[in-house]
């Protein structure tokens, strides 16, 4: 099995998916940009890793080769949907794939070639006021489904809402969390955030048994709509201290907790620290606008049990741990 998207963050989709493939029993070969210590931590844990570019066809070849089952993945960046494709060209090429598990994240209520063609007011309307367009992210990801329904590929579809360890929910707000304040420009909208490990638990379950899932899309949520003040009570008990929730304006918060410059520092390439940037303001303009007001009950159908709560995710979050042990918090 070949999981791109490796060598990201520790507690990642896709490092997570490792893990759990290893203690599976399962071979995995590992994808990642750099040989470096996350390189070295797969190998320790097990993993064959595979260090390649993915926008490099050559490499995205060698890869694949020997390999069946594929998890695609990547974090977000303006050649996203240039990878998917060289990797869906190669898996065809090969064409002995047996599946093909794509992590994929756009709104499916409104991203509709229907909507999506529609004049600007109309789809101002249904974006809640605030926006007429996807953030480039999600049109990627758009775009990344449309060629695997023509590559012919057996496609599996993981869709997921807004992760429970997503920046606007976690590193964004160390700051006002330091003096207890939950300052987020959602107003009463309600969120239903899901776990990064409880995607990766799926993402592994299609890739274990492809056969039923095959030409699938799943939808998945967390248990629960609930609105930011619901959910200070979750950073509380993380913290072990009183948290309140303190509304914003959208366009004032974007401003002050989006830096490019900031991004550019952490990611260390203008473009995508740009891609970054406008991916998470316009996602922030659509919760506001409440297009993130969505629950499904596919997680528990495919797992045979509830997915994890918010309160769980931020408390395994490395960085909130951190904050609630720090003396002066």
């Amino acid at each position: 099995m070949l999981i791109t998207g490796a060598g990201g963050q520790v507690g990642g989709v896709s490092r997570v998916m490792v893990d759990m493939l290893l203690e599976q029993g399962h071979p995995v070969r590992a994808f990642v940009r750099r040989d470096d210590g996350r390189a070295q931590s797969l190998r320790e844990a097990g993993a064959e890793v595979f260090v390649g570019d993915l926008l490099k066809l050559v490499d995205v070849a060698a890869a694949l080769k020997g390999v069946r089952r594929i998890f695609f993945s990547m974090s977000p960046q303006p050649y996203y949907a240039d990878a998917l494709t060289l990797m869906a060209t190669a898996a065809r090429a090969q064409g002995d794939i047996e599946a093909f598990v794509h992590l994929s994240n756009y709104e499916q209520s409104y991203m509709t070639l229907e909507k999506m063609t529609a004049p600007d007011e109309e789809r101002r309307s249904w974006l809640g006021g605030l926006v007429t367009d996807w953030s480039p992210q999600q049109r990627a990801h758009w775009v990344c489904e449309r060629v695997l329904d023509w590559s012919g590929l057996p496609t599996i579809n993981v869709r997921a809402t807004l992760f429970a360890e997503n920046p606007h929910l976690t590193w964004m707000l160390l700051g006002p969390l330091r003096n207890g304040e939950l300052r987020l420009p959602f107003g009463n909208q309600r969120l239903a955030p899901i776990a990064v490990h409880d995607l990766a638990e799926v993402c592994v379950k299609t890739l274990v048994d492809p056969a039923p899932h095959i030409s699938k899309s799943y939808e998945l949520t967390g248990p629960e709509l609930k609105d930011m003040y619901g959910f200070a009570d979750d950073y509380a008990a993380t913290l072990g201290r009183q948290v309140a929730y303190i509304p914003e304006e959208v366009e004032a918060w974007n401003e002050a907790f989006i830096d490019e410059t900031v991004l550019q520092e952490a990611l260390g390439d203008p473009a995508t620290a740009r891609h970054v940037a406008e991916h998470l303001k316009i996602q922030t303009r659509l919760i506001a606008g409440g297009r993130y007001d969505v629950v499904t009950d596919q997680l528990e159908t495919l797992l045979g049990r509830p997915p994890r709560t918010v309160r769980w995710a931020l408390q395994n979050n490395t960085r909130l741990r951190e904050l609630a042990s720090a003396p002066d918090h």
